[in-house]
């Protein structure tokens, strides 16, 4: 039983010693995130990849009980880290029972809490708000009136109890007094119509809003964080001048700047951990590497828009899909081991191409092959890492001899193994992968996959829908499309010409 079960009146609380006044929200934050650092415990666990930029940052802000800005571009874990401030709230707050702002039952600041103490005194009932009720969070549209953000009067209020308009009982409160004695977030501030944004003055400088013009002061206890991605400040609307300069503290976030760093957050937030029916789930490193750095290429990539950004959900989805592939492949073929291949994730295209946002060139193209591209790209870095210093000349030399090879992401194991066998020099750099006869027959077809598709991005094979994996065939040139300057240079015959010319 909790020390605060039995406290359930106001006499009961002020017996029990409560100080009066209660630290304000800012404090209490501030006083709780002390306390872990001297404990040296995890501030925000989940977050992967900020604890040297965003996060010494953070804590600054809240040390110094600022309300704060994130800005950045999309899937950066700005949200998450919102929400994880209500960790450093109190584990439970006592409020005034039934009240909509969360009044403190020794100083109440609404006028019906002030009349229920005078009326019920010491017997006035008390509730225990827990943390997560003291987090509330809007996502800011054009569409929010001042009405949901601070409140407004209700006429049937005031009709039902046969109030004046201008009497504080008359009153709906908005979000923001709902938030009292918490934590208010607000995403995308962009958003906000200017007019709204003024409106939020008040509680950022005085620490007090005014409902409906009327002489109605209520002294919110509130820290307020907010978010935003710094291109939306010319695309959909900007955050205006009064209110950016009375925000405290302006904190940028940023994508992964390493793929270790990206691989652990894509292994906390997809859904690998699913039912496989007496099947085991075995991901390769490369695999993992590889999503991974699709990211980073699509990041890089002059055809796609870095000022939408390219979201983290990337690699999550796309290793979800991945694995869905594999798990397919493994039901159909009746597998004991899901693996999956490099060749899956051009199953996952459907994710890749609705993540980024192209440009002009990007559009020429078309979404589905330059994603195409991206996967090429990663696939070769990654192969270049594992291979780097070994000899594959033998498997080149095979295919460059005239040998084909069709395969497919729906081939089982045993097929794509007993297809290979001829390949000369296949099995020894397969080994280096998968490490050896311990690995079951799916984590050596994937290798096998792995460094077929590798030679493929590599250029040093080839590969089609029609021939499957093949010699690399050198490009011919087409004279008669050559510019005639450029013919006589290579001393290819012109167009017309019976004879080379040569410079």
């Amino acid at each position: 039983m909790t020390a605060h079960s039995t406290i359930k009146t106001l006499g009961d609380l002020k017996r029990a010693g409560t100080r009066v006044p209660r630290r304000s929200v800012k404090d209490e934050v501030r006083g709780n995130l002390i306390a872990k650092l001297q404990k040296q415990e995890p501030l925000f666990p989940g977050i992967i990849g900020y604890d040297e930029s965003v996060i010494p940052q953070l804590v600054n802000a809240v040390l110094a009980r600022h309300n704060f800005i994130l800005l950045g571009l999309r899937g950066q874990a700005k949200s998450r880290i919102l929400r994880g401030l209500a960790d450093l709230l109190d584990e439970a707050l006592p409020v005034v029972a039934g009240c909509e702002i969360h009044d403190d039952p020794l100083a109440p600041i609404c006028g019906a809490c002030r009349a229920r103490v005078a009326r019920e005194g010491d017997a006035l009932p008390i509730e225990w708000l827990p943390r997560e009720a003291r987090y509330v969070e809007k996502l800011a549209t054009p569409d929010v009136t001042i009405a949901d953000i601070v409140g407004d009067v209700d006429p049937i209020k005031a009709a039902q109890a046969g109030l004046q308009l201008s009497s504080e009982m008359t009153m709906h409160y908005g979000l923001l007094p709902r938030a009292n004695r918490g934590i208010f977030a607000l995403n995308e501030l962009p958003d906000l119509a200017g007019k709204i944004q003024v409106g939020l003055f008040n509680i950022l400088q005085e620490g007090d809003v005014q409902i409906k013009g009327y002489p109605i002061r209520l002294p919110l206890d509130v820290l307020m964080v907010f978010t935003a991605n710094p291109e939306d400040y010319t695309a959909r609307g900007k955050i205006i001048t009064p209110l950016k300069d009375r925000i405290g503290s302006e904190i940028r976030t940023h994508y992964p700047v390493s793929r270790e760093h990206g691989i652990a957050i894509t292994a906390q937030e997809a859904w690998t951990a699913r039912p496989h029916e007496g099947r085991t789930l075995a991901i390769p490193n490369y695999i993992a590497e590889i999503v991974e750095e699709i990211a980073f290429q699509a990041r890089e990539d002059r055809k796609i828009d870095k000022r939408s950004g390219v979201s983290q959900r990337l690699p999550i989805s796309t290793l979800e899909l991945v694995l869905s592939n594999a798990e397919r492949r493994a039901i159909v073929h009746n597998e004991p081991v899901v693996v999956p291949r490099v060749t899956d994730l051009y199953t996952a295209l459907p994710s890749i191409t609705g993540k980024f946002e192209l440009e002009y060139e990007g559009e020429l193209k078309g979404a589905d092959a330059v994603a195409r591209e991206l996967i090429r790209a990663a696939v070769a870095n990654v192969f270049t890492e594992h291979f780097d210093g070994l000899d594959a000349r033998p498997v080149v030399e095979w295919f460059d001899m005239g040998g084909t090879l069709q395969t497919g992401d729906g081939v089982s194991s045993c097929e794509l193994l007993d297809a290979v066998k001829g390949v000369q020099g296949l099995d020894e750099l397969a080994a280096h992968i998968h490490g050896g006869d311990e690995a079951s027959v799916p984590e050596r077809a994937s290798a096998v996959d792995f460094i077929l598709e590798g030679l493929y991005a590599q250029k040093k094979i080839s590969r089609s829908d029609e021939r499957g994996y093949h010699g690399a065939e050198a490009p011919r040139r087409q004279p008669s499309r050559m510019p005639a300057a450029e013919a006589f240079d290579e001393g290819i015959p012109l167009p017309g010409k019976g004879k080379k010319y040569y410079n």
